[in-house]
């Protein structure tokens, strides 16, 4: 079996770059590593200070960015400091993702654009350290994949001072939107609290990573330690690591991230159904369906049924509502189990043909003709199409398996 090294962010009372960088730290990351490599970027004026403190009895790491210069730069001027160092190039291209990301949603806030863009705490060395530092972080500990839980943003208040906003902030909500991500609802616990998931820390999580957890195994655990140290919860991100399994052949693996959308029909033509069907395949619905049941009254309907990828439950839903009557659709997520398959083109006495082979721990157990080619053919030559069909199929057969 294959591994890929995997890291899972738990933003279990918030998230900001200190938090993100001291979860890497904890993890094992030398803090003696992370000043020589910050140091390529050719900006100075900042100390870090990296130390172990508590969180409603939980230990972790707490690092904090001393600003000694508090210059502020314009956006550009932060990109082209990462895009001018001598830092890897994978380490480039990902920390200019997340501040373009961060560039983005403050400019949607304000109004303005990246030229003119005024920026207030997020425009001085400290950003460049957080978000760069993170990313050395996950290249550091050789990690291939991110994945993170939903956000914890706290309960929406009011201003604290004149001339303030109100939590969350306008640019961490923007960044929320932009990548659909998945939040904690308001609990008690967090009225008192303000601001838990800053805008760096948003952007870090919403561009970097996947949300969901996969399953895997974990061998280590990060604790990153916010300023705050409320009562009720810990202000912390935690920060899992460990190895996903992934089959060296195509095997039968469970598939998460499915989502099956379904909604009754009492009032729809078949010419409709069809329609929607097609549209809902070119956004990349994995499978499309449609039983007939009985509704209120004994009248005839269609129960529409929908599998879509999670990242694609939005889209496939508004296809629904605006091709169909339905005002509702229910949804739910589900667990698939896939098997490996792989496209072979085999000669035969009728010409080329595709075939699709199913596999089962790199093992070819069943192989059948592509039915568009099949059609092909059979037009081509006047064959009837059970003929050409059983014939490639008898052919895949013997070369195959």
């Amino acid at each position: 079996m294959a591994t890929t090294r995997i890291a899972y962010i738990q933003p279990i009372g918030g998230a900001s770059g200190d938090m993100m960088l001291g979860a890497l730290t904890d993890l094992g990351m030398p803090i003696e590593y992370l000043e020589a490599e910050l140091g390529k970027l050719n900006a100075g004026g900042y100390r870090l200070e990296a130390r172990q403190e508590t969180r409603c009895e939980m230990r972790g790491t707490y690092l904090n960015v001393e600003l000694e210069d508090k210059t502020r730069c314009s956006p550009r001027q932060l990109l082209e400091t990462v895009e001018g160092s001598s830092l890897s190039q994978p380490v480039i291209e990902r920390s200019c993702e997340v501040l373009k990301a961060l560039w983005t949603a403050e400019c949607r806030v304000h109004g303005e654009t990246q030229d003119i863009l005024e920026l207030e705490e997020l425009g001085n060395v400290d950003t460049l350290v957080d978000v760069v530092g993170s990313v050395i972080g996950f290249e550091y500990l050789g990690v291939d994949g991110i994945h993170a839980g939903p956000l914890v943003i706290g309960n929406a208040t009011p201003p604290r001072w004149a001339g303030g906003y109100s939590n969350p902030a306008p640019a961490t909500l923007e960044l929320i939107a932009a990548a659909g991500a998945p939040v904690i609802g308001d609990k008690p616990m967090y009225e008192e609290a303000g601001e838990l998931t800053t805008p760096t820390g948003a952007a870090l999580i919403t561009t970097l990573a996947a949300f969901g957890r996969p399953a895997f195994a974990v061998d280590r655990v990060g604790l990153g330690l916010g300023t705050k140290d409320p009562a009720g919860f810990p202000n912390a991100l935690r920060v899992w690591l460990g190895e996903l399994a992934q089959a060296e052949s195509a095997s039968a693996v469970q598939q998460g991230e499915v989502v099956l959308l379904e909604t009754n029909l009492d009032d729809v033509s078949g010419l409709v159904l069809g329609y929607t069907q097609e549209r809902l395949f070119a956004i990349g619905a994995l499978d499309v369906w449609n039983t007939p049941i009985l509704m209120k009254k004994n009248r005839p309907a269609t129960l529409l049924s929908v599998l879509v990828p999670k990242d694609k439950e939005r889209e496939a839903t508004e296809v629904i509502l605006l091709e169909t009557p339905t005002l509702g659709i229910r949804t739910r997520p589900v667990d698939r189990y896939v098997a490996g398959r792989q496209m072979i083109t085999i000669e035969t006495k009728m010409g080329p043909i595709s075939v699709k082979v199913k596999l089962l721990d790199g093992k070819a157990i069943s192989a059948a003709p592509e039915p568009d080619e099949v059609r092909r053919i059979a037009l081509e030559s006047g064959t009837p199409f059970q003929e050409v069909y059983q014939q490639a199929t008898e052919e895949a057969r013997r070369q195959l398996l």
